[in-house]
């Protein structure tokens, strides 16, 4: 980790006749151009030029940013607040009113205010909208940036009345099955969802609607002969759709289950992210597509009990989605979506170790496959095992690329000595403390039982105690005794495990909770022993990856997983298959029925033919 050199973010915006810098950092500042020390205090604000700033820190009050080691920090997630405080109120307006660089201070003023919104009878509504009575106040939750106090928008809190009637809508939509959204044909339903992307200016949906329009499975019209049976086989909706999705991948995972439900003909309610209200709103019929907002635990729970939800769409946890399905008073009826958990293995072979070029390769996997998105991902790698004879090898390489990661915050940049363009950072903030807590007891528990922290300030939270920043731990030799070994850490943790014989990664597959997918780092001396492997645990993993991280793309191949780990599989066609139900039209074979039955698909929504452009 480059902590010597921690770089400042957003340090300058110009203008054509000024120069701001910013600092919400200790009492230190820097920029690309210069180093001074310097004081907290009001926006800055020259016509001096970037180069001239060096000359002037000494003196000029500046709010500019520098991270530095993390004994010497005093930075937190939320330490864009400081530029709100450091000048007064009145001093704020003026600079503002006066047209002077927009500042964040300025920036925070000017800033759209995202309107609490609710989705109730089709229309979208503020909660300034009485429509008539129709709907009751709600309470308000105030949301904030990721990394700032300021209230960026507010978010209705929904109690279960209004829930309720939320549900009321998607029943009348559905109105088993011979609603205005059910009923439409295939075609409709396309170009009702083609809208929508337009709207929402997502256009990598389309591979779904492409596989709606090639696939004979959901396109055919025609009726096939069995026997002396003639057969039209087309998937239909299943009904109410409870559509819940992450909050580490709120859009891609919801959506990646949504559209695929909605196209099949299904009414679905989603618990917010409410991206795309609008656009759902005037492409979709009323009551097609519905909104719940709110804390999960008061509002999921009441709408299974009622027992009109016909499908759960779920992506979280297997602890969460076990309580939630409980709730349905015949679950038996309920089909269920899950993309849950997992406990990926990264397993090294012994003879990776003898290739320079092959080793190198592989722990670029590893350090991207464990902390890609701060290791909060499903398909993350989540404990490596090696030879035992290379483990203090690899553990040492490992660290050392580990503390080669750049730590800070999204949108911070890192300057390349070579002059090439600066990189963001690596690992960023977690989401909550409680996150970051759940870390440094899996560390603690570790290091309690003989693990040893490898990396320069592993799991050291960098910027006091109100920081969600961690820098990234990696730990070895993690045993069966420890909670690492087994739990999922979600987060950037990374154990090392040593084996004796494959029997012991084997034995681990095949004994675990979880089923998702493994990595398998191997050259082709060994590939007798890639294949017994293969071979295994083809029965206890969904995908086996060789000499590459865990990962879901491309998202037309079937993601997987068994027993903790999935229930159904996502894919673009199988989330169309997983949302619909094969539905079968079938005459004898007669000359009768055949003209009967030619002039009834010309009528027919359901069998009509799925048009092509």
């Amino acid at each position: 980790m480059h902590s010597e050199t921690w770089p400042s973010v957003g340090i300058l915006r110009q203008s054509d006749e000024s120069t701001v810098v910013y600092n919400f950092g200790p009492p230190i500042v820097t920029s690309r151009r210069g180093v001074g020390p310097q004081r907290y205090g009001t926006t800055w604000n020259t016509k001096e030029t970037p180069a001239e700033i060096h000359d002037l820190l000494d003196t000029s009050k500046s709010i500019s940013c520098r991270f530095l080691a993390p004994s010497e920090m005093r930075f937190s997630a939320l330490c864009l607040s400081a530029a709100l405080f450091a000048s007064a109120a009145t001093a704020q307006q003026q600079s503002c009113d006066a047209g002077a660089t927009v500042d964040t201070t300025c920036l925070a003023q000017k800033l759209d205010f995202v309107a609490p919104r609710l989705v109730l009878h089709g229309k979208v509504l503020s909660d300034d909208d009485d429509d008539s009575g129709d709907h009751p106040k709600t309470i308000m939750d105030n949301v904030t940036g990721c990394c700032s106090t300021d209230v960026i928008g507010q978010i209705p809190q929904m109690d279960t009345s209004l829930t309720y009637q939320v549900l009321e809508d998607a029943k009348q939509a559905w109105n088993g099955g011979s609603g205005v959204w059910p009923q439409m044909s295939l075609s409709e339903r396309i170009q009702a969802i083609q809208r929508f992307l337009n709207e929402l200016s997502k256009q990598r949906e389309a591979i779904v609607i492409q596989t709606v329009q090639t696939d004979p499975e959901f396109q055919t019209n025609s009726f096939k002969t069995i026997g002396s049976t003639k057969v039209f086989i087309r998937r239909a909706a299943i009904g109410i759709i409870l559509c819940l999705g992450p909050m580490n991948y709120p859009l891609n995972e919801t959506y990646a289950t949504l559209i695929p439900a909605l196209l099949m003909g299904n009414v679905a309610i989603m618990k917010i992210p409410t991206i795309g209200v609008e656009a759902f709103v005037k492409a979709l019929p009323p009551g097609a597509m519905n909104f719940v907002s709110g804390r999960g635990r008061e509002t999921m729970p009441p709408l299974m009990k009622t027992g009109d939800i016909d499908g759960l769409a779920f992506i979280g946890g297997s602890q969460a989605a076990d309580d939630l399905i409980r709730q349905h008073p015949h679950p038996h009826r309920l089909k269920v979506f899950l993309q849950l958990e997992a406990k990926n293995m990264g397993i090294f072979l012994p003879t990776v170790f003898v290739a320079k070029e092959e080793l190198s390769s592989a722990l670029d996997q590893a350090v991207l496959g464990a902390l890609s998105f701060n290791g909060q991902r499903c398909t993350a790698l989540k404990i490596f095992f090696v030879p035992a004879q290379q483990g203090d090898k690899f553990a040492a390489m490992l660290a050392k690329r580990v503390e080669g990661l750049n730590v800070g915050l999204p949108w911070q940049t890192w300057p390349n000595e070579d002059g090439s363009s600066a990189p963001y950072s690596s690992v960023t903030p977690l989401p909550n403390k409680k996150r970051v807590q759940y870390m440094q007891d899996l560390i603690q528990d570790a290091v309690s039982k003989g693990a040893k922290i490898m990396n320069q300030r592993g799991g050291e939270v960098v910027g006091g105690p109100e920081s969600n920043l961690m820098v990234p731990a990696v730990l070895y030799p993690v045993t069966k005794d420890m909670d690492l070994y087994y739990e999922e850490q979600f987060g950037p943790v990374l154990p090392i495990a040593t084996y004796d014989t494959l029997d012991t990664v084997w034995e681990y597959g095949r004994d675990g909770k979880f089923g998702q997918q493994v990595s398998i780092f191997v050259s082709q001396p060994e590939s007798m022993e890639a294949a017994m492997l293969i071979d295994r645990f083809s029965s206890v993993f969904g995908k086996i990856n060789i000499n590459s991280q865990c990962g879901r793309s491309p998202d037309t191949v079937p993601f997987s997983g068994r027993r903790s780990s999935a229930m159904g599989t996502m894919s673009v066609k199988h989330a169309l298959q997983e949302f619909s139900i094969p539905t079968v039209v079938s005459y004898k074979d007669s000359r009768i029925n055949y003209n009967l039955l030619e002039d009834v698909k010309m009528y027919s929504s359901f069998m009509e033919s799925v048009q092509t452009k």
